[in-house]
């Protein structure tokens, strides 16, 4: 059985445009698939913890730097619990809109709890930096108000896509399929270029 871990990264609810495009996915998928089991993490009602002093440290020892003590594992215990989540998924699905040119802070704040060493990636002095994930799948469905690729600077620039895909890749994702639906505003037929978007998430889920 194919289990889902479907990451809200919007706080919008009905009225997000990316959750349209993974919602249609998701429906989709389950049409299709039965069987499958889809959990969701809505970031913005997440009781994530703060990446504080004692997480950091206990994440240092695996460099080397200091010992893991009494404080040091129960925070990394934290972690470890949130990150099996995440690792448990055979296929990850993202909405993720553009803040800023860049991803929302609540899924940059859960992508700073779960990228730990001997969790999500290993490190050699040699051969640098391995991604420790196999045989995972992700679908990345990304919205925003103004942005388009290949659009002119003065409509922003792209640390949204670009960089979700890389930590996708760093971590050891295998296969990255996206949706977008840019400009959501700036867009001469808003309503039929969000309809198309939504058949494209829905083709994607065959």
């Amino acid at each position: 059985m194919t289990k889902i871990l479907h990451i809200v990264a919007s706080p919008r609810g009905e009225n997000s445009q990316s959750s349209k495009l993974t919602e249609a996915y998701l429906a989709a998928r389950k049409a299709h698939q039965p069987d499958v089991e889809i959990d969701v993490i809505d970031l913005w009602h997440a009781d994530l913890p703060e990446f504080d002093g004692d997480k950091a440290a206990a994440k240092m020892t695996f460099f080397g730097v200091g010992e893991m003590d009494e404080g040091g594992q129960s925070a990394w215990d934290q972690i470890v619990a949130i990150t099996r989540r995440f690792t448990d998924a055979d296929e990850y699905v993202f909405s993720v809109p553009m803040w800023n040119c860049g991803v929302p802070y609540k899924l940059k704040h859960y992508i700073d709890l779960i990228t730990q060493p001997g969790l999500l990636f290993g490190f050699d002095p040699e051969a640098g930096y391995s991604g420790l994930l196999e045989n995972k799948v992700a679908r990345v469905f990304y919205s925003a108000g103004v942005y388009a690729p290949g659009a002119p600077a003065k409509y922003g620039a792209d640390f949204h896509a670009s960089y979700l895909s890389w930590w996708l890749k760093f971590v050891g994702v295998s296969e990255i399929s996206d949706v977008r639906f840019q400009p959501s505003l700036l867009t001469a037929d808003p309503d039929g270029d969000q309809k198309a978007a939504v058949q494209r998430s829905v083709a994607l889920a065959h």
